[in-house]
């Protein structure tokens, strides 16, 4: 079962006997576990620049497509400390939620609540990185890409669970007409995001063909 479907059966129940969002489980493990090893490379690519600072990343394989670029970039280390330090912390607690719901957890309104918040500002966080990338530092990473990608649907399907669920103490009417459409938003929003992505470099992809 889709999380998608997931949400939509949470909203055909009752709050008290909503089935097991298994979807969005599903999801949190999948997703958490790609975000996390995403993280976990951004780490060991990071000390191996920091153990040498002539060492060129893996991930660093033209002027655009450049780990290395991001990384020697101040917005890389927002807090104080590397960005990928937040992705191996969190990433964790995503991937124990998606194997607790699997395993028959029943998650309360405040846990999910909490999840809503993180995958909030998470999102927040990886469009802001979006516009850094494109319009600042001029370079785009892969691996920092791989955390966009699954970032993204843990907070739409996570939003649209709470929605439905009726875990805001209203909006189930709203999630459930999203949630019909749940694949064409999401599909969208990655578009978005491409098309920003071909506009602020064109004249570097024009040059490959």
């Amino acid at each position: 079962m889709s999380a998608a479907h997931a949400v939509e059966r949470d909203a055909t129940e009752a709050p008290d006997v909503a089935p097991q969002p298994r979807g969005l489980g599903w999801l949190y493990v999948v997703g958490g576990l790609i975000g996390l090893a995403g993280s976990f490379a951004l780490i060991v690519e990071k000390l191996a620049k920091l153990a040498n600072p002539g060492y060129v990343p893996t991930c660093s394989i033209s002027p655009i497509i450049s780990c290395g670029s991001v990384m020697d970039s101040a917005q890389a280390a927002v807090l104080g400390f590397p960005n990928p330090l937040i992705g191996v912390a969190a990433f964790p607690v995503v991937v124990t939620t998606g194997v607790a719901v699997l395993a028959g957890f029943r998650p309360p309104r405040w846990f999910w609540l909490g999840m809503q918040v993180g995958t909030t500002l998470a999102v927040g966080f990886i469009h802001w990185l979006v516009v850094q990338s494109l319009y600042e530092i001029g370079a785009l990473c892969p691996y920092c890409m791989v955390v966009w990608v699954v970032t993204i649907p843990l907070f739409w399907y996570t939003t649209l669970h709470n929605l439905t669920a009726g875990n805001f103490g209203g909006g189930r009417s709203t999630g459930v007409a999203l949630a019909r459409f749940h694949s064409l938003l999401l599909v969208v929003w990655y578009l978005v995001i491409v098309v920003l992505v071909l506009l602020r470099f064109w004249d570097y992809w024009s040059s490959l063909l």
